[in-house]
Protein backbone atom coordinates (compact mmCIF):
# COMPACT_ATOMS: atom_id res chain seq x y z
CA UNK A 1 0.00 0.00 0.00
CA UNK A 2 1.44 3.46 -0.98
CA UNK A 3 1.31 6.27 1.51
CA UNK A 4 -1.22 8.88 0.89
CA UNK A 5 -3.73 10.99 2.72
CA UNK A 6 -7.27 10.73 3.19
CA UNK A 7 -9.58 13.81 4.44
CA UNK A 8 -13.76 13.52 3.68
CA UNK A 9 -15.99 15.84 1.94
CA UNK A 10 -18.50 16.34 4.92
CA UNK A 11 -21.04 17.16 2.09
CA UNK A 12 -24.79 17.07 2.75
CA UNK A 13 -25.78 15.60 -0.30
CA UNK A 14 -23.18 12.56 -1.08
CA UNK A 15 -20.34 12.43 1.23
CA UNK A 16 -17.05 11.29 -0.29
CA UNK A 17 -13.33 10.54 1.22
CA UNK A 18 -10.88 12.39 -1.15
CA UNK A 19 -7.59 10.82 -1.39
CA UNK A 20 -4.19 11.80 -2.27
CA UNK A 21 -1.09 9.68 -2.98
CA UNK A 22 2.43 10.93 -1.29
CA UNK A 23 5.41 11.13 -3.04
CA UNK A 24 9.20 10.59 -1.18
CA UNK A 25 9.72 14.41 -1.03
CA UNK A 26 6.29 14.34 1.15
CA UNK A 27 4.37 15.79 -2.56
CA UNK A 28 0.85 15.44 -2.06
CA UNK A 29 -1.06 14.08 -5.96
CA UNK A 30 -4.84 13.46 -6.10
CA UNK A 31 -5.98 9.70 -5.90
CA UNK A 32 -9.59 9.56 -6.27
CA UNK A 33 -12.86 10.06 -4.42
CA UNK A 34 -14.74 7.81 -3.18
CA UNK A 35 -18.13 7.97 -2.47
CA UNK A 36 -18.94 6.87 1.37
CA UNK A 37 -22.70 6.08 0.87
CA UNK A 38 -23.71 8.58 3.38
CA UNK A 39 -24.33 12.33 3.69
CA UNK A 40 -21.88 14.86 5.90
CA UNK A 41 -23.57 17.96 7.66
CA UNK A 42 -22.51 20.57 4.44
CA UNK A 43 -21.01 22.22 7.31
CA UNK A 44 -17.79 24.51 6.23
CA UNK A 45 -16.13 23.14 9.96
CA UNK A 46 -17.12 19.93 11.24
CA UNK A 47 -16.77 20.53 15.40
CA UNK A 48 -14.47 17.38 15.39
CA UNK A 49 -11.49 15.50 15.44
CA UNK A 50 -10.92 12.18 14.53
CA UNK A 51 -13.82 11.53 11.31
CA UNK A 52 -11.52 9.83 9.45
CA UNK A 53 -9.20 7.35 10.68
CA UNK A 54 -7.04 4.27 9.72
CA UNK A 55 -6.62 1.04 11.20
CA UNK A 56 -3.35 0.34 12.82
CA UNK A 57 -2.58 -2.33 10.51
CA UNK A 58 -3.51 0.69 7.36
CA UNK A 59 -5.74 -2.33 5.94
CA UNK A 60 -9.14 -0.16 6.89
CA UNK A 61 -10.29 3.41 6.67
CA UNK A 62 -13.24 4.72 9.02
CA UNK A 63 -15.09 7.61 8.38
CA UNK A 64 -18.44 8.97 9.88
CA UNK A 65 -20.94 10.38 7.87
CA UNK A 66 -22.71 12.99 10.42
CA UNK A 67 -25.21 14.00 7.99
CA UNK A 68 -26.84 10.68 7.77
CA UNK A 69 -26.03 9.02 11.12
CA UNK A 70 -23.42 6.16 9.76
CA UNK A 71 -20.27 5.00 9.76
CA UNK A 72 -18.57 3.85 6.68
CA UNK A 73 -15.36 1.29 5.98
CA UNK A 74 -13.00 1.29 3.23
CA UNK A 75 -10.55 -1.36 2.28
CA UNK A 76 -7.19 0.31 1.76
CA UNK A 77 -5.57 -1.32 -2.11
CA UNK A 78 -3.23 -0.38 -3.48
CA UNK A 79 -4.48 1.21 -6.31
CA UNK A 80 -7.04 3.37 -3.84
CA UNK A 81 -10.31 2.60 -1.57
CA UNK A 82 -13.07 -0.34 -1.84
CA UNK A 83 -16.03 1.01 -0.08
CA UNK A 84 -16.70 -2.44 2.09
CA UNK A 85 -19.34 -1.77 4.02
CA UNK A 86 -21.55 1.00 6.07
CA UNK A 87 -23.33 0.79 9.19
CA UNK A 88 -25.39 2.75 10.97
CA UNK A 89 -23.72 4.47 13.92
CA UNK A 90 -25.38 3.81 17.03
CA UNK A 91 -26.73 7.34 17.53
CA UNK A 92 -26.97 10.83 15.90
CA UNK A 93 -24.41 13.29 14.21
CA UNK A 94 -21.17 10.96 14.53
CA UNK A 95 -18.22 13.05 14.16
CA UNK A 96 -15.44 10.58 15.69
CA UNK A 97 -14.26 7.07 15.38
CA UNK A 98 -11.80 4.82 17.19
CA UNK A 99 -10.63 1.71 16.00
CA UNK A 100 -8.48 -0.67 17.75
CA UNK A 101 -7.65 -4.50 16.45
CA UNK A 102 -11.04 -5.58 15.58
CA UNK A 103 -12.79 -3.20 17.77
CA UNK A 104 -14.67 -0.04 16.62
CA UNK A 105 -16.10 2.43 19.07
CA UNK A 106 -18.16 5.78 17.23
CA UNK A 107 -18.53 9.09 19.34
CA UNK A 108 -21.99 10.63 18.56
CA UNK A 109 -22.91 14.01 19.73
CA UNK A 110 -26.86 14.51 19.09
CA UNK A 111 -27.73 12.78 22.15
CA UNK A 112 -23.58 12.17 23.47
CA UNK A 113 -22.63 8.67 23.85
CA UNK A 114 -20.41 6.08 22.38
CA UNK A 115 -21.80 3.06 20.23
CA UNK A 116 -19.50 -0.31 19.28
CA UNK A 117 -18.67 -2.17 16.98
CA UNK A 118 -16.65 -5.46 15.74
CA UNK A 119 -14.86 -5.45 12.62
CA UNK A 120 -14.13 -8.36 11.07
CA UNK A 121 -13.91 -9.72 7.03
CA UNK A 122 -15.02 -6.29 5.89
CA UNK A 123 -17.63 -6.02 7.74
CA UNK A 124 -19.21 -4.04 10.73
CA UNK A 125 -21.54 -5.72 13.34
CA UNK A 126 -22.90 -3.39 16.20
CA UNK A 127 -22.00 -4.86 19.34
CA UNK A 128 -25.77 -5.49 21.32
CA UNK A 129 -26.43 -2.76 24.06
CA UNK A 130 -22.91 -1.49 23.85
CA UNK A 131 -24.50 2.39 23.47
CA UNK A 132 -22.49 4.27 26.55
CA UNK A 133 -23.49 7.95 27.57
CA UNK A 134 -20.86 11.16 28.37
CA UNK A 135 -21.50 12.68 31.61
CA UNK A 136 -24.44 14.65 30.79
CA UNK A 137 -26.41 15.97 27.74
CA UNK A 138 -24.46 18.88 27.82
CA UNK A 139 -20.96 16.99 26.98
CA UNK A 140 -20.55 18.40 22.91
CA UNK A 141 -17.93 16.23 22.68
CA UNK A 142 -14.76 16.15 20.47
CA UNK A 143 -12.68 13.15 20.04
CA UNK A 144 -12.94 9.58 21.21
CA UNK A 145 -9.48 6.99 20.74
CA UNK A 146 -8.22 4.10 22.35
CA UNK A 147 -5.69 4.06 24.93
CA UNK A 148 -2.44 2.07 23.08
CA UNK A 149 -3.24 -1.46 23.50
CA UNK A 150 -7.26 -0.77 23.31
CA UNK A 151 -7.99 -1.14 27.26
CA UNK A 152 -9.61 1.88 27.32
CA UNK A 153 -11.15 4.87 25.35
CA UNK A 154 -10.61 8.56 26.00
CA UNK A 155 -13.59 11.22 25.19
CA UNK A 156 -12.99 14.84 25.28
CA UNK A 157 -16.11 16.93 26.44
CA UNK A 158 -15.92 20.48 25.11
CA UNK A 159 -19.37 21.42 26.79
CA UNK A 160 -18.62 20.23 30.11
CA UNK A 161 -15.10 21.28 30.36
CA UNK A 162 -14.08 17.49 31.15
CA UNK A 163 -12.25 14.60 30.01
CA UNK A 164 -14.09 11.54 30.54
CA UNK A 165 -12.92 7.31 30.28
CA UNK A 166 -14.54 3.75 29.79
CA UNK A 167 -12.58 0.43 30.99
CA UNK A 168 -13.17 -1.95 27.24
CA UNK A 169 -13.89 -5.04 28.88
CA UNK A 170 -13.02 -8.84 27.52
CA UNK A 171 -16.07 -8.99 25.41
CA UNK A 172 -15.10 -5.14 24.28
CA UNK A 173 -18.10 -3.60 26.50
CA UNK A 174 -17.18 -0.11 27.59
CA UNK A 175 -17.55 0.45 31.16
CA UNK A 176 -18.12 3.60 32.19
CA UNK A 177 -17.14 6.81 32.14
CA UNK A 178 -15.02 7.61 35.16
CA UNK A 179 -15.24 11.89 34.53
CA UNK A 180 -12.30 14.28 35.33
CA UNK A 181 -12.23 18.19 35.17
CA UNK A 182 -10.14 18.95 32.13
CA UNK A 183 -6.95 21.36 33.35
CA UNK A 184 -8.19 24.35 31.01
CA UNK A 185 -11.08 24.90 29.56
CA UNK A 186 -12.82 23.49 25.58
CA UNK A 187 -10.40 20.03 25.86
CA UNK A 188 -10.90 19.80 22.29
CA UNK A 189 -8.43 16.86 20.30
CA UNK A 190 -5.85 14.68 21.71
CA UNK A 191 -3.08 12.11 21.38
CA UNK A 192 -1.92 9.32 23.01
CA UNK A 193 2.06 7.74 23.58
CA UNK A 194 2.75 4.69 23.34
CA UNK A 195 3.66 4.59 27.16
CA UNK A 196 0.22 6.02 28.32
CA UNK A 197 0.65 9.52 28.08
CA UNK A 198 -2.43 11.65 26.93
CA UNK A 199 -1.80 15.04 25.48
CA UNK A 200 -5.08 17.31 25.09
CA UNK A 201 -5.34 20.32 23.34
CA UNK A 202 -7.39 23.56 25.29
CA UNK A 203 -9.53 26.08 22.80
CA UNK A 204 -10.27 27.63 26.00
CA UNK A 205 -13.76 29.14 24.36
CA UNK A 206 -12.00 30.72 21.20
CA UNK A 207 -10.16 33.42 23.45
CA UNK A 208 -7.82 35.16 21.79
CA UNK A 209 -4.37 34.17 22.88
CA UNK A 210 -5.36 31.46 24.63
CA UNK A 211 -4.79 28.44 23.46
CA UNK A 212 -3.17 25.95 25.53
CA UNK A 213 -2.21 22.41 25.86
CA UNK A 214 -1.83 19.40 28.97
CA UNK A 215 -1.07 16.22 29.52
CA UNK A 216 -2.39 13.31 31.52
CA UNK A 217 -0.71 9.72 32.73
CA UNK A 218 -3.50 7.04 31.49
CA UNK A 219 -3.46 3.95 33.94
CA UNK A 220 -4.33 0.23 32.46
CA UNK A 221 -7.47 0.77 33.03
CA UNK A 222 -7.95 4.34 31.75
CA UNK A 223 -7.91 6.37 34.96
CA UNK A 224 -6.26 10.14 34.57
CA UNK A 225 -3.78 12.04 36.35
CA UNK A 226 -2.47 15.19 35.12
CA UNK A 227 0.53 16.06 34.54
CA UNK A 228 1.18 19.12 33.16
CA UNK A 229 -1.64 21.53 33.77
CA UNK A 230 -2.55 24.12 31.05
CA UNK A 231 0.80 25.11 29.15
CA UNK A 232 0.20 28.11 26.51
CA UNK A 233 1.12 28.58 23.14
CA UNK A 234 0.47 31.92 23.15
CA UNK A 235 -1.85 31.76 20.04
CA UNK A 236 -5.93 30.99 19.39
CA UNK A 237 -8.75 27.99 19.47
CA UNK A 238 -6.35 25.38 19.33
CA UNK A 239 -8.27 22.64 18.88
CA UNK A 240 -5.81 19.74 16.89
CA UNK A 241 -3.10 17.31 18.33
CA UNK A 242 -0.61 15.10 16.15
CA UNK A 243 2.62 13.34 18.15
CA UNK A 244 5.89 12.49 16.45
CA UNK A 245 6.66 8.88 15.85
CA UNK A 246 9.00 8.73 18.27
CA UNK A 247 6.65 10.44 20.78
CA UNK A 248 8.99 13.09 21.79
CA UNK A 249 6.85 16.29 19.91
CA UNK A 250 3.13 17.49 19.76
CA UNK A 251 2.08 19.29 17.26
CA UNK A 252 -1.28 21.70 17.63
CA UNK A 253 -3.17 23.46 15.01
CA UNK A 254 -4.09 26.82 15.93
CA UNK A 255 -7.69 27.46 13.88
CA UNK A 256 -7.76 31.22 15.07
CA UNK A 257 -4.51 31.83 13.61
CA UNK A 258 -3.50 29.76 10.90
CA UNK A 259 -0.62 28.83 12.99
CA UNK A 260 0.83 25.17 14.38
CA UNK A 261 2.64 25.29 17.84
CA UNK A 262 5.17 22.30 19.06
CA UNK A 263 5.46 20.91 22.05
CA UNK A 264 8.15 18.96 23.43
CA UNK A 265 7.20 15.84 25.79
CA UNK A 266 10.03 15.34 28.33
CA UNK A 267 11.15 12.08 29.79
CA UNK A 268 8.21 12.65 32.85
CA UNK A 269 5.79 12.67 30.42
CA UNK A 270 5.04 16.91 31.23
CA UNK A 271 4.88 19.27 28.29
CA UNK A 272 7.07 21.93 27.11
CA UNK A 273 6.30 25.12 24.54
CA UNK A 274 9.35 24.52 21.83
CA UNK A 275 7.85 26.65 19.61
CA UNK A 276 4.74 29.10 19.48
CA UNK A 277 4.70 29.07 15.68
CA UNK A 278 6.49 25.72 14.11
CA UNK A 279 4.68 26.50 10.82
CA UNK A 280 2.42 28.61 9.27
CA UNK A 281 -0.49 27.94 6.52
CA UNK A 282 -1.50 31.67 6.21
CA UNK A 283 -0.47 33.10 9.68
CA UNK A 284 -3.35 35.42 11.09
CA UNK A 285 -5.71 33.60 8.49
CA UNK A 286 -8.77 31.30 10.39
CA UNK A 287 -8.63 27.71 9.10
CA UNK A 288 -6.47 25.64 9.92
CA UNK A 289 -7.52 22.34 11.29
CA UNK A 290 -7.54 18.56 11.44
CA UNK A 291 -3.90 17.12 10.83
CA UNK A 292 -1.89 13.96 11.18
CA UNK A 293 1.54 12.47 11.38
CA UNK A 294 2.40 10.10 8.12
CA UNK A 295 2.90 6.75 9.05
CA UNK A 296 6.87 6.73 8.55
CA UNK A 297 6.90 9.87 10.95
CA UNK A 298 8.45 12.06 7.92
CA UNK A 299 5.90 14.47 7.36
CA UNK A 300 3.00 16.48 9.15
CA UNK A 301 -0.44 17.41 7.04
CA UNK A 302 -3.17 19.71 8.24
CA UNK A 303 -6.39 21.00 6.36
CA UNK A 304 -7.12 24.57 5.78
CA UNK A 305 -10.83 24.54 5.27
CA UNK A 306 -11.44 27.84 4.64
CA UNK A 307 -8.42 28.17 1.76
CA UNK A 308 -9.27 24.69 0.57
CA UNK A 309 -6.23 23.28 0.59
CA UNK A 310 -3.68 20.69 2.72
CA UNK A 311 -0.62 21.73 3.52
CA UNK A 312 2.21 19.53 4.49
CA UNK A 313 5.61 19.87 6.55
CA UNK A 314 8.73 17.85 6.92
CA UNK A 315 9.47 16.55 10.90
CA UNK A 316 13.21 17.08 11.35
CA UNK A 317 14.85 15.12 13.99
CA UNK A 318 14.60 18.32 16.27
CA UNK A 319 11.28 18.56 15.72
CA UNK A 320 11.61 21.55 13.50
CA UNK A 321 8.58 21.96 10.62
CA UNK A 322 9.93 22.78 6.97
CA UNK A 323 6.85 23.31 4.89
CA UNK A 324 6.74 20.84 1.60
CA UNK A 325 4.01 21.87 -0.10
CA UNK A 326 0.12 23.44 -0.51
CA UNK A 327 -2.09 21.13 -2.07
CA UNK A 328 -5.64 22.33 -3.27
CA UNK A 329 -8.66 19.97 -4.60
CA UNK A 330 -10.85 20.10 -1.48
CA UNK A 331 -14.08 21.74 -0.78
CA UNK A 332 -14.73 24.11 1.68
CA UNK A 333 -16.80 21.75 4.22
CA UNK A 334 -13.39 19.13 3.88
CA UNK A 335 -12.49 17.60 7.27
CA UNK A 336 -11.10 14.69 9.10
CA UNK A 337 -7.08 13.43 8.01
CA UNK A 338 -5.68 10.36 8.15
CA UNK A 339 -1.75 9.98 6.65
CA UNK A 340 -0.29 6.20 6.24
Amino acid sequence: MSPAVYVQANDATGNQVIAFSRAEDGALAPLGRYPTGGRGTGSPHLASAGSVVLSDDGRWLLVVNAGSDELSLFAVQPDGLRLADRAGSGGSKPTSVAVSGSLVYVLNNGTPSISGFHLADGKLTALPDSTRPLSGADADPAQVSFTPGGGALIVTERGTNTISSYLIDERGYAQGPTTIKSSGQTPYGFGLTADGSLIVSEAFGGATGAAATSSYAVSGTGELTMVSGSVGDTRSEVCWVALSKDDRFAYVTNFGDGTVSSYEITADRSLRLRDPVAASAGQGEKGIRDEAISGDGRYLYAIHADAQKLFGWAVGQGGQLTQVGEFGGVPGTVAGLAAS
